[in-house]
Order: C-alpha cells, then structure tokens, then sequence
C-alpha cells in the first residue's frame, strides 16, 4: 500500500524548496504527498525576499483536517517559523503515533533566517516528539548555542547532545565540511553510524534539506528501519543533485532534479 505523508512546511514559488519540493521528493520516493502550509514566501534561487506567516489556527486546522479524514503514515515538519506556530503544530500532532522527521528549517540557503531567533527554545521543546531530526551544521549549533561543528569528532558530540534533548534520532548533516566527501552522521539507540557520499562541484543545491527530510519521512513510511531509511534518502538526494545539470533553473542556487529516474522520452 503507498503510504501517505504529511509535510507540514513553507511554500516555495521557485519550486526548489519548501512544500514543493517535499510533494516532488514524496512522490519520487514512493509515497502520497499531503502538505499543510504554514507559510507563503517570496523567492527565487537568488534569495527570499518576503514571507507571510500563516495564522497559527489555520495552520492546525489543515492537520485536524487531514487527521480526521485520511490515514497518515509519516510527517515532514519543515519551516515552522515561529513560537506560536510550532505550539499549535504540537497540539494538532497529539497522539499521532507515526515516524515524525522534523528539519529544523532556520536559515535559507541565501543567509535569509526563516525562524525567529526568539522561537528556538520553542523548537527545542518540540524535538522529544520528532523520531528524527535532520540538522545541518549552523542548524545544529544554533539548536545548541554553540559554535558551528569543523571536524567529525565535533559532530559526534553535537550529535550526542542533540539526543539529550529527547530526540529519537539525529542525522546530522555534515555537508558544510571541507573535503572531497560529504559525511552525515546518524545517532541514535543504534550508536553512530557515519554515511559518506561524493560531494558534487555544483551550485544546484537548493532545498536538498527539505528533499532529504521529505525522502526520509517517506521510507520511514513505507515500514523501512531508521539505517535503511536514511541511507535511502542519502542515495536519493545524491542522485537528485548529480542529475541537477539536467535542470535549467534560475541564476542562483538552483534545485535539484527531484524526478531524475524518469526518463527523457522526447
């Protein structure tokens, strides 16, 4: 059975990012995409230049909807961008028993912040119902308020103290490291296990957070353990930006190629 997964996040005109990306990545990985939106953004591949929050009500009566109607196997939670907002996505959540991936959506890709800084408490309060988050480096060390990460062993112990929030698992994405590899380090009950992929020489990076954490909830949905899911997604994403060339897209930071196993048949 597809499962259906739920991606609670912001809007991306460009479609690189955001809920677009999220129904793209669901799809291309198997699952049935649902999305409620918790924020409109003006943007393109150069930079975020306005967003509108959504009302914190009409936000959770998206979800109370979708709950009361459809069977959700999963849930994405992107950009939530405010105390208010993550409170009220908390209450619509409340004994919804299914794997959970949060991406602590903080900063865009341009440098633009997307969560009030006065809102990270709140988003820590929110981990201990996440079954796995999926933080960059600056993401991490602004979840922890400490310098950002430069070395693997620096990773592990933000990793291990991000799972002393309450968290159930932590892939912490190491790709702003220097190097010729891209080292993601997954932390959990299981202990640590480091994932390495080739890092592409490439600027069409645009919401590969949003398809790694979209990626990840789907497998997750489909009944896959936490290793093999993740590692799914890791491959996924991969391919998605060696296949980007393909894409055509803005004169920033383009997207990924999200449908890159298709084909082209004309």
């Amino acid at each position: 059975m597809i499962p259906n997964i739920l991606s609670i996040a912001g809007s991306d005109p460009s479609g690189g990012a955001g809920i677009q990306a999220d129904i793209k990545a669901i799809s291309a990985c198997g699952g049935y995409a649902m999305a409620a939106v918790t924020a409109l953004t003006v943007q393109n591949t150069v930079g975020v230049r306005d967003v509108q929050m959504i009302a914190p009500d009409f936000i959770a009566a998206q979800i109370l909807a979708l709950r009361d109607d459809i069977r959700i196997d999963a849930v994405k939670i992107g950009m939530l961008g405010t105390a208010a907002i993550i409170e009220k996505v908390a209450q619509a959540l409340e004994g919804l028993e299914v794997p959970i991936v949060l991406d602590p959506v903080m900063v865009a890709k341009g440098g633009d912040r997307l969560l009030q800084s006065d809102a990270v408490a709140a988003l820590r309060a929110l981990l201990p119902r996440a079954s796995v988050i999926t933080p960059n480096l600056p993401e991490a060390a602004d979840l922890l308020g400490e310098a950002e990460a430069s070395t693997l062993a620096a990773m592990e112990a933000q990793a291990r103290a991000l799972l002393a929030l309450g968290v159930g698992a932590v892939v912490l994405k190491g790709g702003h490291l220097a190097g010729p590899v891209s080292p993601d380090l997954l932390a959990g009950i299981q202990g640590f296990t480091w994932l390495q992929g080739p890092r592409f020489a490439t600027d069409k990076t645009h919401g590969t957070g949003c398809t790694l954490s979209s990626a990840l909830a789907t497998f997750l949905g489909r009944g896959l353990p936490m290793p093999h899911a993740v590692a799914r997604a890791k491959a996924y994403v991969a391919d998605a930006i060696s296949g980007a060339d393909m894409l055509d897209v803005g004169r920033g930071h383009g997207p990924t190629h999200h449908f890159h196993a298709l084909k082209d048949k004309s």
